[in-house]
């Protein structure tokens, strides 16, 4: 039979005890394991077999068939009890003998550490990732706090930690677990992009969360609020905290409930936006009567056949001339265009700047439209995964007197901290972005609070060049940012298409066939490499989880003609199985890898004996292969669809967005906006007209709770600060 499913430490000639539940795929029936017990085999054989699978170090295929033709069935009891006896066997030395038990006894207490978690309701696959993250302190850490698993383990939730505390015997309202649940309500608030919860609010979610009465929490917010935290030793000091002072996690201001780092940015950001445009520049002064030869001079440096537009130009000299300012625009606006003039202008004056953007996309377009190097900001900074750091800061600064960042409707509050505390108070910031598109992934909502403050100068580009106005993409685009129903009459030559389907379910089968058929016959785009699914939610028929199921499967019959794979061409990946030519995104931040939050790439190979996954990244000068060991596969998710909200900062030759009142609740005029602007070439969407009107209509944007627009417009330079 098939049994699929996590399976960690276990090795050949072991006896399995498996419960889980049968399923059926294409490739016939299976059992999807959810909990399994290792027994180790008894006869002789089964022992070498064990012996010799490489799952203890210092025993090969070789020295197994020895150590068991010594001692036949007795081998193991051998090893725990008697292990000098192993020295009768020829070749095995004191020192081989020594890593023999040393490797035994490691094995062991794997052991031990996955039976004690399965038995306290643990998945197999949960239990592997504890015991890669703590070793053999694994059943101490969880003792002491079962917590700390939400805090270092990707893809432990508070209810998986809460769930193995209760199990352990910790009171369900101890004040302990209370105050987690309330850390835990709030960093749940700030994947919704919120910085704060007023406090009423943050009661009752919690209490909802831990199911317990309402008033045993604000005791609990209260000790909070009070207890104080030593940073880590490695920890350096955010600038608000004197270095090796004791914090708060969380911070109560009025009745709003912060965790700290959410509090200190926003003081931070308005502390340093008031100091920078105090400061004096470090840019030479250009007199007013050179500016007209000098912006003429970088039209010509552009190679552009169109002169820059008068707000163009405005935007030039003032993103000189002023320490701090922001430039807007949608597509086909002529950002690009404005850039690289400034661009041109700061070197034919010798002044030294820095191109960057929140995503490592988003700096490869930058780096293609201007031919000059982009990083990403965290590469910029200089950011410490291992330590959670950014080595850039106001202890050291980055050396530059200019600083143009793109893409700023996705950088959230705590990079857009991180970033000025970088930056030298002389040195110039341009802010650029599209105001009308979707805000950060993470809290806050920087680009909108800095422009609805009035404290930043800005320019907004409006005016859509010749171009980019014969393009059906972006007037629709523009139209549906104004509430404007597209034109869904088709048009053969056109590059924006609505094509109407009644039900997830079709919507669902339609998109099959244009990814599948009609896009690559038609345009000759290639299905997996050209053409991206945008969807709105990922539940439902139509939302990407489903889509990427029936994508992956129709694509890997397509490549196969309709054979089952090879073997050696898939691996299980959790609840997933990858295949060689699936079309991956990385989930978080990679240095050490070299791979961001966001990238896609194929899967190029699979070692079918180790589980070591290659994936290739990129395309060109760009293109790099990354290897996967089978516990780091989780940051790998099917990218044929992904969300809207995850192609911010990208675009892609075609793409393709299911529109269905099933997701009513996300169906948002900034959102469509979003997915219409990330189509260079081909933009089609597929469903419900009346899904259509509502996303078009729906000009409601979602609120967050958010003080950086009234910390601004006041000049908190000077205020006292909660430490």
């Amino acid at each position: 039979m098939t049994i699929v499913g996590t399976l960690p430490n276990i090795a050949v000639g072991e006896v399995l005890e498996c419960v889980g539940e049968w399923e059926m795929s294409e490739f016939g029936r299976q059992l999807r394991v959810a909990t399994f017990v290792p027994y180790t085999p008894v006869s002789a054989k089964g022992l070498a077999r064990y012996l010799g699978s490489g799952i203890i170090k210092g025993i090969g295929p070789r020295t197994a068939e020895r150590i068991v033709a010594q001692f036949g069935e007795q081998t193991l009891a051998v090893i725990e009890l008697e292990p000098d006896r192993l020295m009768e066997v020829k070749g095995i030395s004191p020192a081989k003998r020594a890593a023999i038990v040393a490797g035994w006894e490691a094995q062991h207490e794997v052991r031990k550490i996955m039976l004690f978690l399965q038995e306290h309701q643990v998945t197999p696959s949960l239990a592997a990732k504890i015991y890669q993250q703590y070793g053999q302190d694994s059943l101490n850490v969880i003792h002491e706090n079962p917590y700390q698993l939400e805090h270092d383990i990707t893809g432990v939730g508070f209810k998986t930690a809460d769930a193995i505390a209760v199990e352990l015997g910790l009171p369900h309202d101890s004040l302990p677990r209370i105050m987690t649940g309330i850390k835990h309500t709030l960093g749940e608030a700030s994947n919704d992009g919120h910085c704060y919860l007023p406090r009423e609010e943050c009661v009752t979610r919690a209490a909802t969360l831990l199911a317990v009465a309402t008033e045993l929490v604000p005791p609990a917010l209260a000790e909070l609020a009070r207890a104080r935290r030593q940073p880590a030793a490695s920890a350096e000091a955010d600038g608000e905290t004197a270095p090796g002072t004791a914090r708060r996690e969380v911070i109560v201001e009025e009745d709003r409930v912060y965790l700290a780092p959410f509090f200190f940015s926003e003081v931070g950001i308005a502390r340093r936006v008031h100091q920078t445009h105090r400061a004096a520049s470090a840019l030479p002064p250009i007199p007013s009567a050179a500016w007209g030869q000098l912006l003429l001079d970088a039209e010509l440096a552009g190679g552009s056949a169109v002169p820059l537009a008068p707000r163009q130009r405005d935007a030039v000299r003032m993103a000189y001339e002023e320490k701090i300012a922001i430039l807007t625009g949608g597509p086909g606006t002529g950002k690009t265009t404005t850039i690289r003039a400034l661009v041109h202008l700061l070197e034919r004056h010798g002044i030294s700047y820095a191109l960057a953007a929140p995503t490592g996309r988003a700096a490869r377009r930058m780096t293609e439209a201007t031919q000059r190097p982009a990083s990403t900001l965290h590469r910029l900074l200089e950011f410490i995964p291992s330590t959670n750091q950014f080595q850039r800061n106001e202890q050291r600064p980055l050396p530059i007197a200019f600083m143009i960042v793109d893409e700023v409707s996705m950088i959230d509050l705590v990079l857009m901290y991180n970033l000025l505390k970088a930056l030298p108070p002389t040195t110039h910031l341009l802010l650029v972005g599209d105001a009308d598109q979707l805000p950060s992934v993470g809290p806050g909502n920087v680009l909108h609070d800095l422009l609805a403050s009035e404290v930043v100068p800005h320019v907004a580009l409006t005016e859509l060049f010749r171009q980019a106005a014969a393009s059906r993409i972006i007037v629709t685009a523009h139209g549906v940012r104004d509430g404007v129903m597209p034109d869904i009459i088709p048009a053969p030559e056109s590059d924006f298409f609505f094509m109407p389907a009644d039900s997830p379910e079709r919507v669902a089968a339609l998109i099959q066939q244009l990814v599948l058929e009609r896009l690559p016959r038609r345009y000759g785009f290639d299905p997996v490499r050209d053409i991206q699914v945008l969807a709105p939610m990922y539940k439902g028929a139509a939302g990407v989880q489903s889509l990427n199921e029936q994508l992956q499967r129709r694509l890997l019959l397509h490549r196969t003609a309709g054979t089952a794979p090879a073997a050696d061409s898939e691996v299980a990946a959790g609840a997933r199985t990858l295949h060689i030519g699936d079309k991956v995104m990385q989930l978080r931040n990679d240095y050490d890898k070299g791979v961001f939050n966001g990238d896609m790439g194929l899967v190029a190979s699979i070692d079918v004996h180790t589980s070591v996954v290659v994936v290739e990244f990129g395309e060109g000068t760009f293109r790099q292969s990354v290897s996967y060991e089978p516990h780091e596969l989780e940051a790998l998710t099917l990218a044929y669809a992904i969300s809207i909200h995850r192609a911010q900062g990208s675009e892609y030759p075609a793409v393709i967005v299911p529109l269905v009142m099933q997701h009513a609740i996300l169906l948002q005029r900034n959102l469509l906006y979003t997915a219409l602007t990330r189509a260079r070439r081909l933009c089609v969407l597929v469903g419900e007209q009346r899904a259509l009107y509502r996303a078009v209509q729906n000009d409601a944007v979602t609120q967050r709770y958010t003080t950086l627009t009234q910390r601004l417009r006041l000049d908190t330079t000077q205020a006292n600060t909660i430490s």
